[in-house]
């Protein structure tokens, strides 16, 4: 059958292969593949969409409890608010669960090595410079690492400092609310107020950063598909490729 065919399959997954570089899998022992490869699960996609979702609802009510607007009532901005929050948060905890006992978790813990410090430094200056001149992104993401090296530590800095600091003062000001819990002199409902608005202005932020990078590049389209089907395309070397041949085919398979 074809699709037992190496070289028909890399070509079958958009490898740029030519049909007279057949010498059997050994002839790629020194080449680096780019092609499609399913790089983000479902369950990573079920949670983007999610989280995304919900981030933009809490903005939303969060806005309507500062006053900001009046397309909906306090109580009911206040009653959402809590729902969704509690929600995200129960979504948070099954995602760093997953990211934890899948390994996924590498994706976002930065290489100190001086060549990865090098890479980040590049991409920063890519994004702050070399964007505007027409350059190529100096990182192209692999099996190994999904995310540029900015991307990673954005990411990581959200999760381990951003988000616990929102699931935190939400409780907190939740709990206090509801007279549950007695804030302190030192950490008055006032001010544990003012950090929630401080880490929601940061996320906010972040948002509108990661919207509008994607607009960069190629097309939108070409940065958004990935968290809608999952696939991009990525460098494999050949041991990669043979280890997804054989071990999970189907993130080859269109």
């Amino acid at each position: 059958m074809r699709s037992l065919d190496p070289l028909w399959r890399l070509r079958h997954v958009g490898f740029p292969v030519s049909p007279r570089d057949y010498r059997g899998l050994p002839a790629f022992a020194s080449l680096s593949l780019a092609g499609s490869v399913r790089v983000f699960s479902l369950f990573e996609r079920i949670w983007h969409w999610s989280q995304a979702a919900s981030i933009f609802l809490l903005i939303f009510t969060g806005l309507a409890i500062h006053g900001t607007h009046d397309w909906i009532d306090y109580e009911t901005a206040v009653t959402l608010h809590s729902i969704v929050a509690v929600a995200l948060l129960v979504l948070w905890a099954f995602v760093t669960f997953w990211l934890f006992t899948t390994g996924e978790l590498r994706h976002y813990i930065p290489n100190l090595s001086i060549k990865c410090q090098k890479t980040l430094l590049s991409v920063a200056r890519y994004y702050a410079y070399g964007i505007f001149k027409g350059e190529h992104h100096p990182y192209q993401k692999t099996i190994l690492r999904k995310h540029n090296p900015l991307q990673g530590v954005s990411y990581l800095m959200l999760k381990i400092v951003v988000f616990p600091v929102i699931w935190i003062t939400g409780i907190l000001y939740l709990l206090s609310s509801l007279g549950v819990i007695e804030l302190s002199a030192y950490l008055s409902v006032g001010l544990v107020a003012v950090i929630h608005t401080i880490a929601t202005v940061v996320i906010i932020m972040f948002v509108i950063i990661h919207v509008y990078l994607l607009t960069t590049g190629h097309s939108f389209k070409e940065h958004l598909m990935p968290m809608i089907n999952g696939r991009d395309r990525i460098d494999l070397t050949k041991e990669q490729y043979d280890y997804l041949v054989c071990n999970d085919p189907e993130r080859l398979e269109d």
